[in-house]
């Protein structure tokens, strides 16, 4: 009996045709070989539709129902058709986004759902590949590719360049990050495409169809890539803030520590897969104008977006006693979400002490000897280098008076594949005085150079050419200001 209100449609996708009947949906799939994949013999079809089915019922069993064997007069069997529950069209997530429904329930318990999911899905040696460094980087080469093979007029060399470029800087220099997530169990055999389009929000749940079935490598995914495909899909339809609250939820579910950089670099991934894709269609209609080359381009963007708020960056924050360095190091790490090292608490810690400890000494005597100085410094340089690894971005709070301590950080950065940016503090005279006298009162201080000690380091800093010059004499705000300004970033969102 047919469901009330619901009629008879036929729809098409490239290599499958959609018989919606009341309350069910039959797909076939056509006889095409369209090179990632081949239909041409029946043989064929009824194993991409028995996979399919297999396939999607790890998530929505309710939804596929079964395999039907289409007979010829003679009663052999000359088609397959894949069973469906058909869905409510008003219930698809993408329209109800679009008409700015409340959907933030359903995408929590997707969340919730996904996360699931995910903690039982396969893995094993072979999908845990697809996981690493080498992987992710022939991925994106393979999306740039594709893009530059496939030109549209919104999506121009130039955005196509700096995406592939900042993608390999994240890639080249977070193999610890990466291998730390294929050894933690984290890449695994998902959905492959969660979309917008493809989820619907019943009684009874969220919905989420038509997982990647034609390719088993591009399903096997870290599973924040898999979350972040929704993610980057809801930002498309211009709520971006719903995918980030998706993306916590899943986070919050899965109780796995997402790093903010990975979270927008598998967006970025996303949206620029999505972009080559958009591409490839205006391709097939033989232009490089209109409807899905907007898409394409929409998309780079989003995608330029998310890499950019992921970068990943090494900050040196210097200049002598007094200069304002130690503050500003803790707004700027504070403000970019970044992990921040001090040079006092690392010195205190190699030498034994707790940073609230004072222990006042002329410069090159007691803990403030050359050895000490190198040790701090390389200590700190190696902490940094952990980090970045991981994907933080780090901020190092130091005088960094000598050119060959800064050297050894701008190495490191290079080993890393991590932009430095280098800052120099300076200030008044009088305000750089007034600081270092009132810093002895002060039981909370954590530098131990006085008046004295603090002219002695400025004078006898080398050249620091490289560095921007923050001046830190009036507000904090403003010179927190100045400094994002020398980073190339304004208010800038962690998240």
């Amino acid at each position: 009996m047919e469901a009330a209100g619901w009629g008879a449609e036929v729809r098409e996708t490239h290599s499958a045709v959609v018989l919606l009947m009341g309350d069910r949906a039959y797909k076939v799939k056509k006889p095409v070989d369209l090179g990632f994949l081949d239909f041409t013999t029946r043989a064929a079809r009824e194993a991409a539709i028995r996979r399919e089915l297999v396939l999607n019922r790890r998530l929505t069993p309710d939804v596929y129902l079964g395999v039907l064997e289409v007979r010829d007069p003679d009663g052999g069997p000359c088609e397959h058709l894949l069973a469906m529950r058909r869905m409510p069209e008003d219930r698809r997530l993408s329209t109800l986004v679009r008409a700015g429904a409340d959907v933030g329930h359903d995408l929590r318990r997707l969340a919730k759902d996904l996360a699931a999911f995910h903690a039982t899905a396969r893995t094993g040696d072979d999908i845990a590949r697809c996981g690493s460094a080498e992987a992710l980087r022939k991925r994106w080469e393979d999306n740039v590719q594709g893009l530059r093979d496939h030109p549209v007029t919104t999506v121009g060399a130039e955005l196509a360049d700096r995406v592939e470029e900042l993608a390999l800087e994240f890639v080249d220099g977070r193999t610890p990050l990466l291998q730390s997530r294929v050894e933690a169990g984290l890449v695994r055999d998902g959905h492959g495409d969660l979309l917008a389009d493809d989820i619907f929000c019943v009684p009874e749940g969220p919905r989420a169809l038509d997982c990647l079935d034609f390719s088993d490598e591009l399903r096997w995914m870290d599973v924040l890539d898999d979350a972040a495909s929704l993610a980057t899909d809801l930002e498309r339809l211009g709520s971006p803030r719903l995918g980030e609250q998706f993306l916590h939820d899943y986070a919050e579910f899965s109780g796995t520590r997402q790093p903010p950089s990975l979270r927008h670099h598998y967006a970025a991934y996303r949206a620029v897969m999505r972009a080559k894709v958009a591409a490839i269609r205006a391709a097939g209609h033989h232009t490089r104008t209109g409807a899905d080359a907007d898409e394409a381009g929409l998309l780079c963007d989003i995608g330029l977006s998310h890499l950019r708020r992921g970068r990943v960056r090494l900050v040196l924050v210097g200049g002598p006693p007094g200069s304002g360095k130690t503050t500003l190091s803790a707004a700027l790490a504070d403000r970019l979400g970044a992990v921040l090292l001090a040079s006092d608490v690392e010195r205190k810690s190699l030498a034994g002490m707790a940073p609230s400890v004072h222990a006042p000494a002329a410069l090159g005597e007691g803990i403030y000897t050359a050895g000490m100085t190198v040790r701090t410094y390389t200590s700190l340089a190696a902490r940094a280098a952990l980090l970045l690894g991981m994907g933080e971005t780090v901020v190092v709070d130091a005088s960094f008076s000598a050119a060959d301590l800064r050297e050894q950080f701008r190495s490191l950065a290079r080993t890393a594949s991590t932009p430095v940016v280098e800052l120099v503090c300076s200030a008044p005279g009088r305000v750089v005085e007034d600081r270092l006298r009132s810093r002895a009162s002060r039981p909370d201080a954590l530098s131990d150079a006085d008046w004295s000690v603090g002219r002695r380091v400025a004078a006898l800093a080398e050249p620091w050419p490289e560095a921007s010059v923050v001046h830190t004499g009036t507000s904090r705000e403003a010179a927190l200001t100045h400094a994002l300004h020398h980073l190339g970033t304004g208010a800038a969102d962690p998240s």
